[in-house]
């Protein structure tokens, strides 16, 4: 069976040779946002013969092509995500990496109004939030072991561990 991301390979043109396939997979797998040295590891876990090029050409290859989305969280380190036709956000945890992915109906809402007030129309957008976590609410962060939905308020919580 293929991975979503390999159906938006084929979809796209793309040549799927047997490497390719299980970098889309590991990808596809991903509860994470993984940079090209995690992926690499993945992938030759499950095929010995996956060189870091390989993976760095094809990772390279699938953002090019709009299969892949490239985040900089600001730990040096270009990560990765599949694009999605639904938009989320991003809060990261300076002390640990962890990325927890949330939609927030009144955010979106109040950007569309300060590009509106400002003159424009909104097109596109990304919101990164970076904290750390609150000293006694720990308790309230979601843990890294599962990928964890939330609903407070109006703000849906979609949790991924780094």
């Amino acid at each position: 069976m293929s991975s979503r991301l390999e159906q938006l390979c084929i979809e796209k043109g793309l040549r799927m040779t047997g490497q390719r396939r299980v970098i889309a997979q590991v990808l596809s797998d991903s509860k994470d946002h993984p940079d090209v040295e995690l992926v690499y590891k993945r992938a030759a876990d499950l095929d010995d013969t996956i060189s870091i090029s390989t993976v760095y050409r094809t990772v390279r290859m699938f953002e090019e092509n709009g299969i892949l989305e490239r985040h900089d969280f600001g730990d040096g380190r270009a990560r990765y995500e599949e694009v999605s036709d639904e938009h989320h956000d991003h809060l990261i945890n300076v002390e640990t990496g962890q990325v927890i992915e949330f939609t927030n109906a009144d955010i979106e809402e109040l950007q569309r109004v300060i590009a509106e007030k400002l003159g424009f129309e909104l097109i596109d957008h990304r919101l990164e939030l970076y904290g750390r976590p609150i000293k006694g609410r720990e308790k309230d962060i979601p843990d890294g072991s599962t990928e964890a939905v939330v609903n407070i308020n109006q703000t849906s919580l979609k949790h991924k561990d780094v």
